[in-house]
Parts: structure tokens; sequence; C-alpha cells
């Protein structure tokens, strides 16, 4: 479970847009969108978030809005100075199954 406390923009908007996954009558969860959850896995960038990230891709592929998601991801990397997030994903994005 990670907790956001909304200190970056990005965390901000990511809040907005989550929605509320009721489990049973009586619990909801909030939970992120699958894009939001896409750059936040990415950004962190360490391997198990990467075969995470590559679940998400491979599973919700056609319905993700890969503009908004390389929009919020793109100035995270350049805070990060890790350019290579970004194409690891476009290369994701091109050929989403899984690579064994």
């Amino acid at each position: 479970m990670d907790v956001a406390f909304g200190g970056l923009p990005f965390e901000e908007r990511c809040v907005e847009r989550s929605s509320e996954w009721r489990f049973s009558p009586e619990n909801v969860l909030r939970t992120c969108s699958a894009e939001d959850l896409i750059v936040l896995k990415a950004f962190a960038g360490r391997p198990q978030d990467w075969l995470d990230v590559e679940s998400v891709v491979i599973r919700m592929h056609r319905t993700l809005d890969w503009t908004l998601l390389l929009d919020e991801l793109s100035p995270l990397v350049m805070l990060r100075e890790s350019p290579e997030t970004l194409e690891r994903l476009r290369q994701l994005r091109e050929n989403p199954r899984r690579q064994e």
C-alpha cells in the first residue's frame, strides 16, 4: 500500500482522478487510475515496479490514456534526469506483450 500526501501537483491530480472501489457493501477503497499507477511505478523504477507496469500495460493497453500518462510522467523523469524511463515505457506501449 502506498500513501500519497499530495505534495506535488501530479499527486494532487492523481487524487482528483481517483475513484472508489467497493469490495463489500461496507468497505470502500479509493484507488488511483491505471495511468496514475503506471506513472507512480515507472517513476519509482524498481524491478518489481516495472513488472507491475508491464502487467497493467498488458491488461489495459487498449483503454489507457497514453497522452495523459506521458504528459504526467515526462516532468517527473526530467526532475530525476532519467529519460530512459520514458523510452522503456514507449517500448512497452509499442509491444505490450510480456517478453520472457
